[in-house]
């Protein structure tokens, strides 16, 4: 059977939040890889982020992988240089990178330490990073990026869903000011999923959440991958500054 052929061949990905074994990132760095596109992988969780690059190296393609704070700016730029020193380009940037401060803090119960975490790493992280690539983007007339947003009103959650749903008007903007750059920028959320956002769920708050989808089951990274490199491929040669939910 002929196969689709995304246009990943002799591209580099620089993806966020692929550390860990359980996560969007670490999958979606699997299929760029099956793809022929070389992978950036970066994360605090650097031992996770070398399995990773083993993974990716596994599907005949080639990484680095860098230890990256995205609340740090100094980290960020560190990061693209080191990649960009690597492999001499970057074509895709997959903003995957999260994290909460709590699962089970009510808003009114929120430190200001908790607050300002969830709003720089969910928000001002994926900002920081774009704006670290971008220029290097803009220069080459190309890219494609491709932001996770999140949230889907989760108690316990609310400063982490406020900064993901931030994320939304910010990509719809900037895929309108870099357009003329032939970039395209889009934002994914993907439902509740089987990732570690859902530990300190209680049990009946997830099967409530898994009753009410079609399909009657959480979403896997598997289920998500595949929709993520789309997005980010040449075939998607018309779809910017849009939000794709599942």
């Amino acid at each position: 059977m002929e196969t689709m052929d995304l246009g990943f061949k002799g591209k580099v990905a620089f993806v966020t939040g692929c550390g860990s074994p359980i996560g969007f990132g670490r999958k979606i760095c699997q299929v760029l890889a099956e793809e022929g596109c070389k992978i950036i992988g970066c994360d605090l969780n650097l031992e996770g982020t070398q399995e990773t690059i083993k993974l990716v190296e596994e599907a005949g393609s080639e990484g680095i992988a860098l230890k990256m704070d995205v609340t740090k700016k100094e980290d960020v730029e560190a990061a693209v240089k080191a990649g960009l020193a690597r492999f001499g380009q970057i074509d895709v940037l997959i903003n995957c990178a999260g994290a909460s401060s709590s699962q089970h803090t009510k808003f009114v119960d929120m430190t200001e330490d908790q607050i300002d975490f969830d709003i720089n790493v969910n928000l001002r992280g994926q900002m920081n990073v774009a704006k670290a690539i971008l220029p290097h983007m803009m220069e080459r007339r190309t890219g494609r990026i491709v932001n996770f947003t999140g949230g889907r009103g989760i108690p316990g959650l609310s400063i982490y869903g406020a900064a993901k749903a931030g994320i939304i008007e910010w990509t719809k903007s900037l895929a309108a000011e870099v357009a003329p750059y032939n970039i395209y920028v889009n934002v994914f959320g993907p439902g509740l999923s089987k990732t570690g956002l859902i530990k300190g769920q209680s049990p009946e708050f997830i099967e409530a959440v898994t009753r009410a989808t079609k399909q009657k089951r959480l979403c896997t990274p598997d289920d998500v991958a595949p929709i993520v490199v789309f997005l980010a491929s040449e075939k998607n040669s018309y779809m910017t500054g849009e939000f794709v939910h599942i």
